[in-house]
């Protein structure tokens, strides 16, 4: 599996990363692009659940605990991840829980990542023209303000990774 680790000024207790398509098991058009298997993590396509599930058990080995996935809708909707209901729909996530993983898929659009200065409240959205329009950017701040005062946001990957600083690690 290849990341991406951003190089951001979060505290050392905030984690972020990207995956890239490569290291998982599901096969085209979901592959690496390269005729290898893809990592696919998406419910929401045609993808074998199994293989997502599978896909999604590599990527958790990495994590501190079970992500908050999320039926993202291109909306501008933010919910808590330490109280998400199944099948949540939402574009945006944010946590005061310790070890909390929010998770944000992106495809053509843009992860954009949040934490308090001090890394006690983070949070994600999803940055498509129609959450943008409808304010989710907006909407995860004014959510994270609720319960911290200063915060760092980055933009994560998109289409053109040399506006993205980070580096490539193999996990």
């Amino acid at each position: 599996m290849e990341l991406l680790i951003p190089e951001w000024n979060a505290p050392v207790n905030v984690g972020a990363l990207t995956t890239l398509r490569a290291g998982g098991h599901s096969p085209r058009p979901y592959d690496d692009g390269q005729g290898g298997p893809g990592l696919n993590l998406g419910t929401h396509v045609d993808d074998d659940p199994a293989l997502v599930a599978r896909n999604r058990a590599l990527l958790r080995r990495l994590l501190p605990q079970e992500p908050a996935w999320l039926t993202q809708v291109h909306g501008a909707e933010v919910l808590d991840a330490a109280a998400l209901p199944p099948g949540a729909q939402a574009d945006g996530c944010i946590s005061g829980t310790p070890g909390a993983v929010c998770v944000m898929m992106t495809a053509d659009c843009l992860p954009v990542l949040f934490c308090d200065r001090a890394g006690t409240v983070v949070g994600a959205a999803h940055a498509g023209w129609r959450g943008l329009a409808g304010g989710v950017l907006e909407n995860t701040i004014a959510a994270m303000r609720a319960r911290c005062a200063r915060h760092h946001g980055l933009a994560g990957a998109g289409h053109r990774a040399r506006a993205f600083r980070s580096r490539r690690r193999r996990a």
